[in-house]
């Protein structure tokens, strides 16, 4: 897999237009690979593309991975931030999430990367049944006593065929609140400002200085190629996927060929992604820029729609910029569909 990771990277190389900014070991869980196969895999990145100087270089880890010894070897790498799925600080949170650590297990690992790594981002999960207010201010708690200067948290989901989705069926478990989720939310927010941390994005809080590169290159629109099965690239107007299937995907590299499927976007494919992801962000909708990209028929619908939103409280508009409320953070994709250009025939 590590061969043909590399070969990829390789095959590849002329595919991007610009320097390399940052990258991004995730997908699964990457911090079981060795230290030197980390080096490899970066090293042809650097050795093929042009890097800019000091890119953001994250692996993505969860807890029990992260050993005394493994935080040693990763700080031995060009890896210069680490992503850490703690989730809780509670092990009834853990144990119901079907996760492998334990609270302390996860106190511990975070203690222990601070030694290595200035640049931690850590994620937790709210509005999980039984998680009370108080204990879920305590997990935020947790996170700023030990300064850790990124925080990513998420709105639990229920995925089908789980542990979780049956404990519901069978009534053991309450099922996700809706209600709750929001309230949550709005504590984290709350929370985490008071402490210095910007709301950046809608699942991403980081203190100045360390917002991740990689999450404002997705929610900006900035091209990226995604290597590996089941990684997915994106350039402008195309977006691109490698097969799902490990085997197969092995066998087509070696074989020369990248195993890959393509859809290119149209017009309003381009404009709904964009309201989609900059309405996620602090820096909002540019409506200078809908126009450059998309002319003025865009502009004209997205201006309509806006006005109505304005008037639910919903969003709002400063230096010709549209932004979420406080009151829509919450609900910001519902509000992002409803400025989406339905007529695909629209292409002027």
């Amino acid at each position: 897999m590590v061969n043909a990771l590399q070969k990829e990277i390789v095959m590849r190389s002329s595919e991007l237009d610009e320097p390399v900014k940052n990258i991004y070991l995730g997908g699964g869980t990457p911090s079981l690979l060795h230290s030197n196969e980390i080096d490899a895999i970066i090293d042809q990145v650097f050795q093929n593309y042009e890097v800019v100087k000091n890119p953001e270089i994250t692996v993505e880890a969860n807890p029990d991975d992260l050993t005394k010894q493994k935080l040693a070897d990763l700080s031995q790498t060009p890896v210069n931030r680490l992503s850490i799925g703690i989730q809780s600080f509670f092990d009834r949170d853990l144990k119901l999430m079907n996760r492998s650590h334990d609270a302390k297990e996860a106190f511990t690992v975070l203690k222990n990367a601070k030694r290595y790594f200035n640049n931690i981002s850590a994620d937790l999960i709210y509005g999980i049944p039984g998680l009370t207010d108080q204990d879920w201010k305590a997990n935020i708690s947790q996170l700023t006593q030990l300064q850790i200067p990124h925080v990513s948290a998420y709105a639990l989901t229920v995925e089908p065929n789980t542990a979780l989705s049956k404990f519901i069926e069978k009534g053991l478990v309450e099922n996700v609140n809706d209600e709750h989720a929001e309230q949550q939310f709005d504590i984290l927010i709350t929370e985490l400002r008071a402490k210095g941390y910007e709301h950046y994005e809608f699942s991403n809080h980081g203190k100045p200085g360390y917002f991740s590169k990689n999450n404002i290159g997705y929610w900006t629109g900035k091209p990226y190629i995604g290597i590996g099965p089941a990684a997915h690239s994106f350039s402008v107007d195309t977006r691109s996927w490698n097969i799902n299937n490990n085997i197969k995907y092995i066998k087509s590299i070696e074989a020369g060929k990248r195993p890959f499927q393509s859809e290119k976007l149209l017009k309003v494919d381009q404009y709904n992604e964009y309201i989609m992801t900059r309405l996620r962000t602090k820096w909002g909708v540019d409506i200078d820029e809908v126009e450059e990209k998309f002319g003025r028929y865009y502009t004209d619908f997205l201006l309509e729609q806006t006005a109505l939103l304005i008037d639910e409280d919903l969003a709002e508009t400063d230096k010709n910029k549209i932004h979420i409320t406080e009151k829509g953070k919450f609900l910001s994709d519902g509000i992002a569909s409803k400025l989406f250009m339905l007529n695909l025939n629209q292409e002027s």
